[in-house]
């Protein structure tokens, strides 16, 4: 019998018999790497633990430590949950299964939709069929067949996706009798080893994600290898569950949305002053570092969105408008194409850049109703947006500039960046060498500012590289703020030129760059990182002045303007409530400080303090809690949720 030789991770080599499946090399390996073997990489293949070896491969076996193996189990769910839907309501059609970051959800066609029930006996179907240790079996067939097999069965959409993705021949996979899928795999071996799952929730879909398409019910679940951290998860959903910026908004008198007015929120009182803070935050930081602020128009001839490109690639995400002349217009939904007018108005010299243009003017984005989501995915938003013009030689130095400048405005808000360099894609505009030389600038701008990165090779733009930023909330989410992009080709649709030192003209390239990107987002993000417990600097209401009875109240008022005539915002519940009640009242609202005036802090001139985090703090003078909140302010002190 033919052999093949099998290179393991560790550079030994093994020789087979061809044909010999990789489970057998895991198992000749370890009874307990076989044990607990998902799959296997085959050269560079993630396959099933069934495939057999017919050539000379690298083989590694997936266990749960490995990469790739938490997306392969929670498809592998999905599938235990399709079986279960299947099993227990016939005639459902069924959509597609993919595991996403969180867990895994799976679409269908029923004749209901489901209800809470139900997925209690879809789960606990599941977990029957799990006990049975099923096997996932993978079947190929002749597309045609496979495409008559599925028509057979009533399964319209499974026919539609084999059309589309299904090659002359197309695997399927089966749960024994209890489930069959067109699926490219792979699989773990068994349901049995299908422990740790929960399932979430449903929604309404529909197929491909296009409205005018068939209406679907989403299944979401979620799985893990140990029932401790599915356990973890689902604490973490309840802790975001309580942390939501939509409940959370409402109750802190935030914001609104309207159904007139769908993807623009209406911001009330709270939450214009935090809006307000945040912009003027972000001028703050930009002046000193060599921003000029701009105030561009919120509408544009068509013409503006044909040079800049959007109006071929981007205009059914804009909202288009007609002036009464009958000349077409877009309403701006970035703020890039108008600054590349502005620094074309005038002759620009290689001794005025790096031109820095920062901008806040609201954007307008036409998204689809279905995808809308509080303030994390609007239609109407205002960004921390700026376009950086510089000079070939001056990309890594500012891009080192403004990735300190990303690490001093996080860390102001508690949160650490997590960088990403994204590299040139197969399919893009400019040179190679062009490509390379920004590339090289951006990794030694990383590496000079120090902080950790990953490169993420060929998720580039097509224009050029970009530097992405996460950030990790309180409670473990990761949420995609900073963005840095190099852009060689909107100044070059412009004809932007600069004089250069040899007297020649140049074209500049553009930085675009968003720190905190949409202050909608960035407000949600502060929302659910906090649990609306904002530090004093950032809290609307900073403090509030409860005097114990009504002989109190001008004290109180007196109070009240001492401290806001120093900056600080600051309110009075003159209400004739009760003073325990006008307290847990304050710490419902999460008022960082509460300052009860009675008849010994009318005589003495004092307040006692109360921290929404620390209690009773004692009695102090107010100019004494003045000085001490202006510090605090100033240094901007203040953990999540305190």
């Amino acid at each position: 019998m033919a052999q093949v030789t099998v290179t393991l991770p560790d550079g030994s080599q093994r020789e087979v018999p061809s044909g010999t499946p990789a489970r057998d090399v895991a198992a000749a390996i370890s009874p307990g790497l076989a044990r607990s073997a998902f799959a296997a990489v085959v050269g560079d293949r993630l396959t099933d633990l069934s495939t057999p070896l017919d050539h000379d491969a690298s083989l590694r076996i997936v266990t749960s430590k490995s990469d790739e193996a938490l997306a392969l189990y929670r498809h592998s769910t999905a599938h235990l949950l399709a079986a279960a839907v299947v099993n227990l309501f016939p005639g459902t059609q069924c959509g597609i299964g993919p595991a996403t970051d969180d867990g895994f959800f799976y679409d269908f066609v029923v004749e209901r939709p489901f209800v809470p029930e139900d997925l209690e006996a879809i789960e606990a179907k599941m977990r029957e069929l799990a006990k049975q240790d099923l096997e996932f079996e993978r079947r190929m067939m002749p597309k045609a067949e496979a495409q008559q097999y599925f028509a057979d069965r009533g399964e319209p959409l499974k026919v539609e996706l084999i059309e589309d993705k299904g090659g002359p021949i197309v695997s399927c996979y089966t749960i024994e009798d209890a489930f069959i899928d067109f699926c490219t795999g792979p699989h773990v071996p068994s349901t049995g080893r299908l422990k740790a799952f929960k399932l979430l929730s449903t929604s309404n879909a529909y197929w491909k994600g296009n409205a005018d398409n068939q209406p679907m019910q989403r299944v979401y679940g979620t799985a893990f290898f140990s029932n401790k951290d599915l356990k973890a998860h689902l604490e973490r959903i309840e802790e975001a569950k309580k942390r939501d910026h939509r409940k959370l908004g409402k109750e802190l008198g935030l914001f609104l949305f309207h159904p007139w007015a769908p993807g623009a929120p209406f911001w009330l009182a709270n939450g214009t002053v935090l809006y307000h803070l945040l912009a003027n935050y972000m001028r703050e930081v930009l002046y000193p570092a060599g921003y000029v602020e701009l105030k561009t128009p919120i509408i544009y001839n068509k013409a503006l969105w044909e040079t800049s490109g959007h109006w071929e690639h981007y205009r059914e995400n804009m909202f288009l408008v007609e002036s009464s002349d009958a000349q077409p217009m877009g309403v701006k939904a970035m703020n890039c194409p108008g600054h590349m007018l502005v620094f074309a108005s005038e002759v620009r010299s290689y001794r005025d850049l790096p031109l820095r243009f920062h901008e806040q003017t609201p954007l307008h984005r036409n998204e689809a109703s279905g995808v809308l989501g509080g303030l994390t995915r609007v239609r109407q938003f205002q960004q921390d947006d700026a376009h950086c013009f510089v000079t070939e030689d001056q990309i890594g130095e500012e891009v080192e500039r403004l990735l300190r400048l990303v690490e001093r405005i996080y860390g102001d808000f508690g949160l650490t960046p997590a960088l990403r360099l994204s590299t040139r894609p197969e399919e893009y505009l400019g040179e190679q060498a062009q490509w390379d030389h920004a590339e090289a600038q951006l990794k030694c701008a990383l590496d000079d500012v120090g902080l950790p990165y990953t490169i993420d090779e060929g998720d580039g733009a097509f224009y050029g590289p970009k530097v992405d930023v996460d950030v990790t909330d309180a409670i473990g989410r990761k949420w995609q703020c900073a963005t840095i992009q190099l852009d060689y080709q909107l100044p070059r649709r412009f004809e932007l030129k600069y004089i250069g030192a040899d007297n020649a003209e140049h074209c500049p390239v553009v930085i675009h760059r968003a720190i905190i990107g949409s202050f909608e987002r960035w407000v949600a993000l502060l929302i659910e990182h906090y649990a609306g417990a904002f530090p004093l600097w950032l809290a609307p209401i900073q403090a509030i002045v409860l005097p114990i009875a009504d002989r109190h109240a001008a004290y109180a008022q007196t109070v009240r303007t001492r401290l806001a005539e120093a900056g600080l915002r600051v309110e009075v519940d003159a209400r004739k409530e009760k003073i325990g009640y006008k307290i847990r009242e304050a710490q419902l609202q999460k008022i960082p400080y509460m300052l009860v005036a009675g008849d010994r802090e009318v005589s003495e001139g004092t307040v006692a303090v109360r921290s929404r985090a620390g209690g009773d703090q004692g009695s102090r003078p107010v100019d004494e809690f003045r000085d001490s909140a202006i510090d605090e302010v100033r240094r901007r002190t203040g953990a999540a949720g305190n």
